[in-house]
């Protein structure tokens, strides 16, 4: 028992210098990428990643689940494109971190959300994405149609860290950026009803979600954006960012048919399998750009 209790102060006080430890690295690691150029700077990190990444037990776990999407593919081309998703991945990084310097350089961007401005019009908006191009740049969409839009994101467990990130992403948010939790649902359905504009990425797995079709087996999924936009009663845009040369990007969105069975749960599994399935034919077009590493399938690889 006495042995137990002065273990406890001794793990807390480890635990608080490797989130300071994690938090000096990473802010080194800003300071560092920040003294290039954006486009450099991604580039740079982005081919580090192409040959550094696939060391990583992840890599295996992105081949596994690019040789079931694409079974006709030789064992080299997947290998190829394993890499080119690793370096997408490593461009995302460096951009988050030059996020206001991207951000505030409009002719990054292209944009084609002009249908989707029609159907919102003045009311609220649920948009879901997914992990492609460079997602944290999503929401440009929605200020590309004159909205003010909030995010939702997976917080990190290291307070110091979570801080610098959030701080890092919050200005793309000007509605708020809300971090999930227990009241998170009841806020963002608030926010819809009232008019608000909503974002979020909805290609991650939810164990306590539902099961849909994807790449021709069987994935854990959110019901989550499509039960909020039937509740507030307002569209469902699915969005996505296509990563063009130059740290460039062209955003692009359409409006997902909503199903009105008046059975609330069927008709979000089946917008949830909807935007599932837009999803798909994004990614099977810049299947590079998408995020390989996911174990978002129910037979698919256990780590």
């Amino acid at each position: 028992m006495d042995r137990a209790r002065g273990s406890a102060p001794r793990h807390g006080v480890l635990r608080r210098l490797r989130y300071w430890l994690e938090w000096a690295l990473l802010r080194s690691g800003v300071a560092l990428v920040r003294l290039m150029p954006p486009t450099m700077a991604a580039r740079a990190i982005g081919k580090g990643w192409r040959w550094v990444a696939p060391f990583n037990r992840r890599h295996q776990r992105a081949l596994e689940n690019i040789r079931h999407a694409f079974p006709d593919m030789p064992v080299d081309q997947r290998e190829a494109l394993a890499r080119d998703a690793w370096e997408n991945l490593g461009q995302v990084m460096a951009e988050t971190l030059q996020l206001d310097r991207i951000v505030a350089d409009r002719s990054r961007f292209e944009f084609d959300v002009d249908g989707v401005r029609e159907t919102v019009g003045e009311g609220g908006a649920v948009i879901v994405s997914m992990h492609a191009g460079n997602w944290e740049v999503t929401a440009l969409g929605g200020h590309a149609a004159g909205w003010q839009t909030a995010g939702v994101y997976q917080a990190l467990k290291n307070p110091l860290t979570e801080t610098l990130l959030h701080d890092l992403r919050a200005p793309v948010y000007p509605a708020g950026l809300f971090a999930k939790g227990h009241d998170t649902a009841r806020r963002l359905l608030s926010l819809a009803r009232s008019g608000g504009r909503v974002a979020m990425l909805a290609d991650l797995r939810d164990l306590r979600g539902v099961v849909v079709p994807f790449f021709g087996r069987e994935a854990y999924a959110t019901p989550y954006p499509a039960t909020i936009a039937l509740a507030a009663r307002v569209p469902l845009i699915a969005c996505r960012v296509i990563r063009l040369p130059g740290s460039r990007f062209r955003i692009e969105a359409e409006v997902v048919p909503m199903p009105q069975s008046g059975d609330r749960k069927a008709d979000a599994l089946e917008a949830t399998r909807r935007y599932h399935a837009r999803f798909e034919t994004w990614i099977r077009e810049y299947p590079e750009q998408w995020m390989w590493i996911m174990r978002k399938w129910i037979d698919g690889p256990a780590r």
